[in-house]
């Protein structure tokens, strides 16, 4: 045991950024090797952990602590939904589940998502990214969240997953306001139902005539192994997960170039430094704040401190991602850095699954974009999302 101090109660730390500094407060508990009470954007109260140490130990170990162990969410409950209820609309998400099914499920997804097959696409995101910056330079200025950092993934994500294309205004706007955790929890809850409702359809018309698309794939070839309430959950993971992270680096990547010139001319012009300046861009932003809760399934310790059975404990991975245990002045953005690993993708079994695929999409559209416009600049004031489980931008108005 340290003596290592847990803060009391420090509200919603864990779904908090100040432009693209990780709070104070919270650098400050992770470099003093404390933790702090906070609530989680789901509701829960929780420990929250912030060093890259603790931080990996925690994702690493699912047998001590669980994401399929939390119960459902005070919203949920004073719903008059049980816990029951919430581990039925949980089946399938992947990022809520454990071994046994966790396995049992990424097992058949995983083919579909090797880097050799995530290649496979390029030639159609590049198809994608030139359309949307067609588009832009036909209208002489740009939006770029709604003209491009959304569109063009949510495009690609549809594609793969055999959703039209013509739905997507209804699912990103669900998304991100489900993902706003300064929404009303009663509002976040029909949102989510909504959302259901969609994917259930959509399931059941593959259940039909399943095409050759992700989720034709898994009822063609795992009818049988899997449930319509998996495949809900699994479709809109994918579907939420596919569009909204990357379309946050990519808002988010270039407001950060922007403000570091030098920095953007070399991903501009070196086509050498785009993989290494993407893999920085990941660490340095790190949009998804924080890991999902996970629950104790002992009396245990993380990080010297004791955390009791059934307790939830949460992770900073901004604050980890620039813990100078891990990386030497992990606050500065250095596209030039050595790549260093990172836990924008999370870590142990529960990484990201589509991360060979977010990979691709930033390292076509951010070299395309730059070169497109070389004069790009900003032509008003950008506008963060505040209190999100993923962090990004509203608004990215550019000029060139």
């Amino acid at each position: 045991m340290t003596d290592q101090v847990t803060h009391a109660w420090s509200g919603e730390l864990a779904a908090q950024r100040d432009g693209f500094a990780v709070l104070d407060e919270v650098t400050a508990l992770r470099d003093a090797g404390e933790t702090a009470r906070v609530r989680t954007p789901f509701g829960h109260e929780a420990t929250m952990v912030s060093r890259w140490e603790d931080v990996r130990e925690l994702h690493g170990d699912p047998q001590r602590f669980r994401l399929d162990a939390v119960p459902a969410p005070p919203a949920l409950v004073a719903a008059g939904r049980d816990t029951a209820e919430f581990r039925r609309r949980q089946a399938g998400n992947l990022l809520g589940q454990d071994p046994p099914d966790h396995t049992r499920l990424r097992r058949m997804l995983t083919r579909e998502f090797t880097v050799k097959r995530m290649k496979r696409l390029v030639p159609r995101v590049e198809e994608i990214v030139a359309e949307h910056l067609d588009a832009m330079a036909s209208a002489g200025q740009a939006e770029l969240v709604a003209d491009f950092a959304l569109p063009a993934p949510s495009m690609v994500i549809c594609e793969l997953l055999g959703v039209p294309y013509a739905d997507r205004g209804g699912f990103t706007e669900r998304s991100a306001r489900q993902l706003d955790s300064t929404i009303e929890p009663q509002e976040r809850m029909r949102l989510a139902d909504a959302s259901r409702e969609y994917m259930l359809d959509l399931v059941a018309r593959h259940r039909r005539a399943p095409g050759d698309d992700l989720l034709g794939m898994l009822i063609r070839e795992h009818s049988d192994d899997v449930t319509d309430d998996e495949l809900i959950g699994i479709g809109n993971l994918l579907l939420v997960a596919g569009h909204e992270t990357t379309s946050n680096m990519l808002s988010l990547g270039t407001l950060a170039l922007l403000e570091h010139p030098d920095q953007l001319a070399r991903v501009r012009d070196d086509p050498s430094a785009v993989d290494g300046a993407v893999e920085e861009l990941l660490r340095w932003l790190t949009v998804v704040h924080g890991g999902f809760p996970r629950a104790a399934t002992q009396d245990t310790t993380i990080g010297g401190h004791p955390v009791a059975a059934g307790e939830l404990v949460i992770s900073s991975l901004a604050a980890a991602n620039r813990d100078p245990a891990a990386v030497e002045h992990g606050e500065d953005l250095d596209v030039t850095r050595a790549p260093s690993p990172h836990l924008a993708f999370g870590h142990g079994i529960h990484h990201c699954l589509g991360a060979p695929l977010a990979r691709i999409e930033m390292r076509v559209a951010f070299p395309a974009l730059l070169q497109r416009f070389p004069t790009l600049r900003l032509a008003g004031e950008p506008e963060f999302r505040h209190r999100t489980l993923i962090y990004g931008l509203h608004r990215l108005p550019l000029a060139w």
